[in-house]
């Protein structure tokens, strides 16, 4: 039987959910992945209509429900309407059922799985004949719809954990005229997502037959008991334009618990001839590059040679990520001119590749995608035959805001996971890895020619097994090149050093990138998501 990977993602919105899905589903149709996946999740407020429900089932219009803060979806699974949203845990099984895939066994595995796991909290549930879902004696817990195209399985389930019942009072949920509970309702007390999800996943590794299952469980705030680090940093202002006036005491340049810096992450600064006319350059021509604003190791090896990565709409970032070295606050106007300086700046350095990244500006309606395109146009008129890579924030998922951007066709559409699943709200304030791997998947189908590229920092706290995990969930969604490189920390202000990861580590990330079909890695303990960015393009296309 295949492996099966499963992921707790948090919150996720329906939409970004269902694109991650299907991503992850033609993955496994196409073969780009041999695993089967679990998705688990919450979703936002949101009312989902089968394809057994033509709308009737709605008691109110669409007004009342964005009035809720509810959005109406019609989707592919089977069933009629239900309800999503906070406190109730869904689950996405994407199975390949063989070449008999037999559904009704696969529904009725699903209803045993939770009915396994509500007998832990003491919970007597049972599944109805002629019906789908779990029943208990208060109502209905939990709902089944599901399909499966080409033997593979997609959408899932949805067990009331806290949920606000009250919202399933908008709607006759699945048509049937029958109270609806939740796990705390029965319980009289509340209940922890993160322990229901501990002991749902061992039960459906059980039920389904797994021999093997590789898990990542990502860490997200359910109160004010749990704390993450970024968290902290923000409070203490460690990202603010004045922190650099007050940073903590190094002991031999280090942190307290950090490790030595080793042989290998030496780094000589030369500052020739090209590195100071590169310089002046940008100065001359009142543009950013992330290569200095981040603090990026191989400054002087681009500079020297004339390549740098120019960075748009600012030095003022609205996001706060505790290992880099851009400033937060609050971003002043978009320069309408910018666009034309920086493809000026691309001209005159005669480039062949060139790559435009920003900072986020979650300010700005479309978060800053028509200043990509805009630049993308500019560099195109100026200098044809130039490629040109983009490293594009999420745009908070705004699919239309990535369409922007994507119309343009870059010749590269790179968005950075960053880290692994598990570490990804302790390091970043506003970031999410389902939300990461969905944006990655539409700029494929937007650009099925293009070249799709994302990176991961090492040496922040995460397990060589995660990396491995994570670029197989790449591969899935169909990311062609993947960068992987050690974290420095900028500052005394930011995220302490983990470890350090040595250079044969960093040859075996490739090798597993390279298992699992990615196209191109470009893994080592200096690698960036810009560094020998065409060469990168160049062995993908190849490859």
């Amino acid at each position: 039987m295949s492996l099966l990977r499963a992921r707790w993602l948090g919150r996720l919105p329906y939409a970004e959910a269902w694109d991650l899905q299907r991503a992850i589903w033609e993955g496994r149709v196409a073969g780009r992945t041999p695993d089967d996946y679990l998705l688990l999740l919450e979703h936002p407020h949101v009312y989902t209509i089968g394809r057994d429900g033509d709308g009737s089932n709605v008691k109110v219009g669409e007004d009342r429900l964005r009035s809720l803060g509810a959005d109406l979806v019609y989707v592919d699974r089977g069933g009629d309407v239900t309800y999503h949203g906070p406190g109730q845990l869904v689950a996405y099984p994407i199975r390949h059922l063989g070449d008999r895939p037999d559904v009704v066994d696969h529904v009725r595995k699903l209803e045993q799985v939770v009915i396994a796991t509500l007998a832990e909290y003491g919970i007597a549930a049972w599944a109805e004949d002629g019906f789908t879902g779990v029943w208990t004696a208060a109502g209905k817990i939990a709902a089944i719809g599901v399909k499966t195209s080409r033997e593979v399985t997609m959408h899932g389930l949805a067990l009331n954990v806290g949920t606000e019942l009250d919202y399933f009072g908008h709607i006759v949920p699945c048509g049937l005229s029958r109270p609806v509970t939740s796990m705390e309702q029965v319980l009289g007390r509340s209940v922890d997502m993160d322990d229901v999800v501990a002991r749902f996943l061992p039960h459906f590794q059980r039920v389904f037959g797994y021999a093997g299952t590789e898990v990542q469980l990502g860490a997200f705030s359910r109160g004010a008991s749990r704390k993450y680090h970024v968290d902290e940093l923000v409070a203490a202002g460690a990202f603010s334009p004045n922190a650099r006036n007050a940073t903590p005491a190094l002991v031999d340049g280090r942190l307290p618990g950090e490790p030595e810096r080793p042989p290998w992450m030496k780094v000589k600064a030369t500052m020739g001839d090209g590195y100071r006319d590169l310089k002046n350059l940008m100065r001359g021509l009142e543009l950013n590059t992330v290569c200095e604003e981040a603090g990026c190791p191989n400054i002087y090896e681009c500079w020297s040679s004339g390549t740098a990565t120019l960075m748009l709409l600012g030095e003022v970032c609205t996001r706060a990520c505790s290992f880099c070295d851009v400033t937060t606050g609050r971003p002043g106007e978009v320069d309408i001119f910018e666009p034309i300086r920086a493809a000026e700046a691309i001209r005159n350095m005669a480039l062949q590749h060139a790559v435009l990244t920003s900072v986020n500006r979650d300010d700005l309606p479309d978060g800053g995608a028509s200043v990509f395109a805009d630049t993308i146009r500019e560099v195109r008129d100026r200098v044809p035959g130039c490629a040109v890579e983009v490293l594009i924030p999420d745009f908070k998922g705004d699919p239309d805001a990535l369409q922007i951007v994507m119309d343009e066709k870059p010749d590269v559409l790179n968005h950075n996971t960053e880290t692994v699943l598990r570490l990804q709200r302790d390091i970043r304030t506003a970031a999410n890895y389902g939300r990461s791997l969905a944006l990655l998947a539409r700029a494929k189908w937007a650009n099925p020619a293009g070249i799709v590229k994302s990176g991961l920092i090492v040496g922040m706290g995460e397990r060589d097994e995660e990396v491995v995990g994570a670029l197989a969930d790449l591969r899935a969604v169909g990311v062609d090149v993947v960068t992987i490189g050690q974290y420095l920390r900028p500052s005394a202000r930011h995220r302490p050093v983990d470890r350090y990861v040595p250079p044969a580590t960093f040859d075996d990330y490739a090798a597993a990138g390279h298992r699992f079909g990615i196209p191109h890695v470009e893994s080592g303990p200096l690698v960036r998501s810009s560094y020998h960015a065409r060469e990168a393009t160049a062995a993908a296309v190849g490859g």
